[in-house]
């Protein structure tokens, strides 16, 4: 799956309150496993510093987001940034807390848990966040093969 040659990849916004481990989980998988016709952001509405757990369980697979830097939607926002999707992937019951970029976006809502309310033991949490992680990727494995379906339906 790539981009034609003169084809725009499509831009894709992850959102969560904190941008802090599940956005930036969603991002790093799909600029790593489509990133030739994906380009990913992610943002929140409260950013916070990465959780150090969503690092760790990244690391495990491959994928440094150590570096990141959690992102304002407001920011984004401002920059007058566009992007074909915004994909939230807040708790439902925090989904009211989510923000929404505005725009003509397509948007959808994957509920994940958040790994910052994690109660337990340090290997427990990290158990746990590893899970979320598996999810993320697997919905992100799915979203990616939708679109190239639909692509290849042009």
């Amino acid at each position: 799956m790539s981009t034609a040659p003169g084809e725009e990849k499509t831009r894709v916004l992850f959102v969560c309150v904190h941008n802090s481990a599940r956005s930036q989980m969603a991002e790093a998988f799909l600029n790593h496993l489509a990133g030739d016709v994906f380009e990913a952001e992610s943002a929140g509405f409260e950013p916070e510093p990465l959780n150090p757990l969503a690092i760790e369980v990244m690391l495990e697979v491959g994928i440094d987001i150590s570096s990141n830097r959690a992102k304002s939607v407001f920011s984004l926002y401002k920059e007058g940034r566009l992007y074909d999707y915004v994909i939230t992937v807040c708790e439902e019951s925090q989904a009211e807390r989510c923000p929404i970029f505005p725009g003509r976006a397509t948007r959808l809502d994957w509920p994940f848990r958040n790994p910052a309310g994690l109660a337990g033991s340090r290997e427990e949490r990290l158990a746990k966040t590893r899970e979320i992680r598996d999810q993320i990727r697997k919905r992100v494995e799915e979203f990616a093969e939708e679109h190239s379906r639909k692509r290849g339906n042009r």
